[in-house]
């Protein structure tokens, strides 16, 4: 599977090893749909620990068991989580098409495009080692008046350019989508969380006048 060609504004190709059992999700209009995890590797030996979704019409949950290699072509997804007392983005790679790799088909990808709007100031910072890093966060027109609201993190020269981009600008970006552990402090308390987001390796601001306004209670706090 490959995802050339297509004309979307939000392609994710991944491939990885399923290192969490699948289970029942949510249901929509009769639609059962599913979730489990992937490990996709990198090139430094660690992995990105990846939720996907996927509709039981597009493959039975029998067939997604821990061990089992699969390749996916679909979307990154945002969606509110409010089952905690503050509102938090959650994302998933919503399958699209999936299918079992066998041992000798076994691949390491892992690629994602979005084209798509800034809807929040980035955030530019330096690491203690000197290391230029920008956040931003992009959001994905979907059918239905819907949006994703994807976080990305720039790197070098791409990050200081990036910074002095103003919300509502058009952007193109590639890269991959990776996983992120850290710490939250409340109070006293310190709860381990994973982040997922688009490590940028190439942009693009494409030549056009359109612009877009954004709901801020839509993005993570």
């Amino acid at each position: 599977m490959h995802m050339d060609g297509l004309p979307e504004n939000n392609n994710v190709a991944i491939a990885g090893k399923i290192v969490e059992e699948c289970v029942f999700s949510h249901e929509v209009y009769g639609e059962g749909f599913y979730t489990f995890k992937i490990a996709s590797e990198r090139l430094s030996d660690q992995a990105d620990i990846l939720p996907i979704t996927v509709s039981e019409r597009l493959i039975e949950k029998s067939q997604l068991k821990k061990g089992i290699c699969v390749d996916v072509i679909g979307q990154l997804r945002s969606y509110n989580n409010y089952n905690s007392k503050k509102n938090r983005l959650v994302l998933t790679v919503f399958a699209r098409e999936i299918c079992i790799l066998s041992e000798d088909e076994k691949k390491n990808i892992n690629q994602i495009f979005l084209n798509g709007f800034i809807c929040k100031e980035p955030i530019y910072r330096k690491t203690p080692f000197g290391r230029e890093i920008s956040d931003v966060l992009v959001a994905v027109n979907r059918a239905y008046n819907k949006s994703d609201y994807i976080p990305c993190i720039v790197w070098g020269r791409n990050a200081r350019y990036i910074a002095n981009l103003k919300v509502g600008a058009n952007i193109k970006v590639w890269g991959r989508v990776q996983s992120r552990t850290y710490q939250k402090k409340t109070g006293e308390d310190i709860e381990d969380r994973v982040a997922y987001e688009v490590s940028v390796s190439k942009i693009e601001i494409p030549h056009a006048d359109e612009k877009m306004d954004f709901d801020e209670k839509t993005t993570e706090e």
